[in-house]
């Protein structure tokens, strides 16, 4: 088997036996290519990598400049793999090389107001070239904010979906389901899209187009975004996922229990949801600071 192989198996499995999104298995795919290097090698060579290999490999990529956040994730792609390799190599039962990733603070997620959530879907259809464009800009952003999905999750949806209700069945990660509520808002710019899109939807067909016709790309919706908040003056924080923490964040403070939260967001566990508390905490006590600065000096 070459290494050309080897990379198109792991690249395969993680896609269909994982369902691991495009994006994750070219990260994935990456990493497992720099780890084989030029060189061809075979399943059995790669299930005897030791910790030491290991340790040797990321050195090296530390000293191109990977942060520890970066290398704590490659880390984690790198077992992934080796995983893998043992399975097809027929040593299954052998146990990984043990080697601890760097510790990565976990950062809270920053949300953004609802007033600057609607001026950033407003400035994204403003700026765009064309009125559909603008208004697919738009209603992207009203879904991420509206109904806290992820970009992947709303750039996925195809004709299917159509005709809107109040609600939206939307498939996660590891092909997951979930039922998220879809405010008139919402529905009201999606709607305004289509009729503007000069593009069909039959229901294989992707919601959001690009201007070719093709399935829209997060990096367009990215850039789209970037251009906005730098009109509004917002920080580099205010990005697409920051619309799905804010859309997390808000309804927690209005009183959303943490298993409803749960389910709305999609999270395996509820550890990944409880970080939403921390963040309203944190919002909290920046209102005080404002309204008291003396108090906490």
């Amino acid at each position: 088997m070459t290494r050309a192989d080897i990379l198109e198996a792991w690249g395969e499995y993680l896609a269909k036996s994982r369902r691991r999104s495009p994006h994750t298995v070219r990260a994935y795919v990456a990493t497992a290519a720099r780890l084989i290097g030029q060189d061809e090698t075979d399943w059995g060579h790669l299930s005897r990598l030791t910790a030491g290999d290991l340790r040797r490999h990321l050195a090296g990529r530390r000293e191109d400049g990977l942060t520890n956040t970066s290398a704590a994730r490659e880390l984690s792609a790198l077992k992934a793999f080796l995983i893998f390799a043992r399975e097809q190599a027929g040593l299954a039962d052998m146990a990984l090389p043990r080697i601890r990733g760097p510790r990565v603070k976990k950062g809270l997620p920053r949300p953004v107001t609802p007033d600057e959530a609607i001026n950033l879907a407003v400035t994204v259809e403003e700026d765009a070239a064309e009125p559909w464009i603008g208004a697919r800009d738009r209603a992207v952003l009203l879904l991420l904010y509206g109904a806290g999905m992820r970009i992947a999750e709303a750039l996925s949806l195809t004709g299917a979906a159509l005709p809107l209700g109040e609600t939206l069945l939307v498939t996660g990660k590891g092909g997951k389901q979930r039922v998220v509520p879809l405010l008139p808002i919402v529905r009201e710019g999606i709607g305004d899209y289509l009729a503007k899109s000069p593009w069909p939807c039959g229901r294989t067909d992707p919601l959001f187009r690009g201007v070719k016709g093709g399935p829209l790309s997060q990096g367009m919706v990215q850039r789209a975004m970037a251009r906005a908040r730098v009109g509004l003056g917002l920080p580099p924080t205010a990005t697409p996922h920051a619309l799905r923490h804010s859309f997390a964040t808000h309804l927690l403070g209005a009183g959303a229990d943490l298993r409803s939260l749960q389910e709305l967001l999609g999270h395996a566990s509820l550890g990944s949801t409880q970080i939403y508390t921390q963040v309203d905490a944190a919002t909290l006590l920046d209102v005080y600071r404002n309204a008291h600065p003396r108090e906490l000096t």
